[in-house]
């Protein structure tokens, strides 16, 4: 179970807060896959980042027994002046992996990313798209209770597109899923249950099509 305690999330702008998320109390069940919608500016990868320790509420706490991907698909999260296989070797140390297995995950997310000779050059060299690639292979080498996914479905060519999701499809038949995606025959198909995030609240549904529904009338009344 994932649990929102009182939390709230602000950015301070010029013409004061931004509030994200305002004294929002949810729980979330474990063991489901659920989508996360919202229109753009709305929250989403934001509410990802916190769930992934990368970002804090400014008041209230987000309590889970569970351990956390990070956020696939957002940008930063690699050190720009090292290489790729660099960045990979030193998240894979972090996660207390020997030398043998380091080499065998080095082997692993090249294949698997296609950056060929992009693998031994600096990140900061990298388009958005080899970034997400490369991220997404990394976050399959590891186990998580989840894995939390912003967009990276959306990546590359309808090839790698397809290698994407029969990868991810494997992968979370040993964990869940937090996915944000604007499609929603993805989200259909992948995820149990849905979140929308709308001015600065959470709503939880059981069913991702009525989260669906009802992101489809916030648009409607948003004239998006």
């Amino acid at each position: 179970m994932i649990k929102l305690d009182n939390v709230t999330k602000y950015f301070q702008a010029k013409q004061g807060k931004k509030y994200i998320l305002k004294d929002v109390s949810l729980s979330i069940p474990y063991n489901i896959n659920v989508g996360i919608l919202g229109r753009n500016g709305a929250g989403k990868s934001t509410l990802m980042r916190m769930l992934g320790q990368i970002e804090f509420p400014n008041k209230g706490k987000i309590v889970s027994p569970h351990n956390f991907s990070w956020p696939l698909g957002l940008s930063g999260g690699f050190v720009g002046n090292m290489t790729g296989s660099a960045n990979v070797k030193f998240v894979s140390r972090l996660f207390g992996k020997n030398k043998t297995e380091i080499e065998q995950i080095l082997d692993d997310v090249k294949a698997f990313s296609e950056l060929g000779d992009y693998f031994e050059m600096p990140i900061k060299t990298y388009s958005s798209g080899m970034r997400a690639r490369l991220n997404f292979g990394l976050s399959l080498m590891f186990d998580f209770d989840y894995l939390l996914i912003d967009e990276t479905l959306s990546v590359g060519d309808a090839r790698f597109k397809k290698k994407s999701k029969e990868a991810l499809m494997k992968k979370i038949e040993t964990c869940s899923v937090l996915l944000v995606s604007h499609s929603m025959n993805i989200l259909r198909e992948i995820c149990d249950a849905g979140i929308v995030v709308n001015d600065g609240q959470i709503y939880y549904f059981d069913d991702i099509n009525d989260a669906i529904n009802e992101y489809e009338i916030i648009n409607k009344k948003a004239g998006g």
